[in-house]
């Protein structure tokens, strides 16, 4: 069963298309990288996926039509955490993460037992703990990141999107994030789908890569298929050299002079 099916996906904005024809399937309980320069169309892809921009082709996200599923519906199935979160003024680290079990409580109930149960296991199990009670605009770059991941999981999605979810990480944490979410994946057959720009991490964890350059889809497959240097190098104008890790899938290393003069606009 696949939990993403997406045929001839196009977004357009500003009277310019920005994706172009995606075709996209992705199995229940997979992990997908999407990787690409700036400016590919991965951020544009989750949103669509996410409902929050007009698409046009096939979408099918855990079987639903972004286009006509209710939010409610939608929010119980799908969970974007995104790059650049609004957070509310004076929301506590708890009340921001409490928000995802939204989705799943009747209007103007109160919440169950289970879902203080769902926000006190977020808490513990991305070390958010300490900071429950502390208000959510004072949070470190990422502090915040861990707490919106920490909503998407309240709301116990079918389908996760993550876009570049360890960007304002330390190593420690990118870790702690990423193999949290894999375990999740791992044990309650959680689909992931995540815009990645290290390379070498989202080899790592992705069993599966999807390169986008342009809005197009410029390779598909596992991280050897897609990780060449000569693919980095004519995409991303970079020169790097490619480590082959067995159990690991491949490392990427930059090689010094490789600065091409790429000028692309930031976002993804």
């Amino acid at each position: 069963m696949n939990a993403v099916d997406c045929r001839g996906l196009s977004v357009a904005r500003g009277g310019k298309t920005v994706l172009h024809g995606v075709d996209l399937l992705v199995g229940q309980g997979e992990w997908v990288a999407l990787v690409g320069p700036n400016g590919g169309g991965k951020t544009t892809l989750l949103h669509a996926l996410a409902g929050l921009v007009p698409a046009t082709g096939r979408i099918r996200v855990g079987g639903l039509d972004p286009a006509h599923a209710g939010r409610r519906a939608m929010a119980r199935t799908v969970a974007l955490m995104p790059q650049r979160p609004v957070v509310p003024e004076g929301m506590t680290v708890a009340d921001l993460i409490r928000l995802g079990r939204t989705p799943h409580m009747p209007r103007f109930a109160t919440e169950s037992a289970h879902d203080r149960e769902v926000v006190e296991s977020v808490l513990d199990r991305l070390d958010l703990r300490g900071l429950a009670a502390r208000p959510a605009t004072e949070l470190s770059g990422g502090e915040l990141q861990r707490v919106v991941l920490g909503r998407a999981l309240a709301q116990e999605p079918k389908v996760l999107l993550l876009d570049e979810p360890t960007s304002a990480l330390d190593i420690g944490h990118q870790q702690h994030v990423l193999d949290l979410v894999e375990s999740m994946r791992a044990e309650n057959g959680l689909t992931v789908l995540a815009a990645m720009h290290d390379l070498t991490s989202a080899a790592l964890y992705g069993g599966r890569l999807v390169l986008l350059a342009d809005g197009r889809v410029v390779a598909d497959g596992t991280p050897r298929q897609v990780l060449t240097a000569r693919r980095i190098a004519d995409v991303y104008g970079a020169r790097v050299e490619v480590l082959d890790r067995p159990g690991s899938g491949p490392a990427i290393v930059p090689v010094r002079g490789s600065c091409s003069g790429r000028t692309e606009s930031e976002g993804s």
